[in-house]
């Protein structure tokens, strides 16, 4: 196996266990909370939708299993040089 089959493999199984629905759903009630919330400051809003789109990220990074290899290519490259 690859090392990039290996991160792969390793970023899956820390996603099971991690990102949650219950997390998800979390993040999602704060976020409405805080939209609403005539009190909440900016830095209040922004923090939360940093915090949403982080985990939209991370879920995203770990569906794509070309995430990283690009990395792996330049050691290669540098090691022909």
């Amino acid at each position: 196996m690859d090392k990039v089959s290996l991160i792969t493999l390793a970023l899956k199984v820390i996603s099971d266990r991690l990102i949650t629905p219950a997390l998800e759903t979390a993040i999602s009630e704060m976020l409405k909370a805080v939209m609403v919330d005539p009190t909440a400051t900016i830095t209040d809003k922004t923090k939360v939708i940093d915090r949403a789109l982080k985990l939209e990220a991370i879920k995203m990074k770990m569906q794509d299993d070309e995430w990283g290899s690009g990395f792996m290519g330049l050691e290669d490259e540098e090691n022909e040089a």
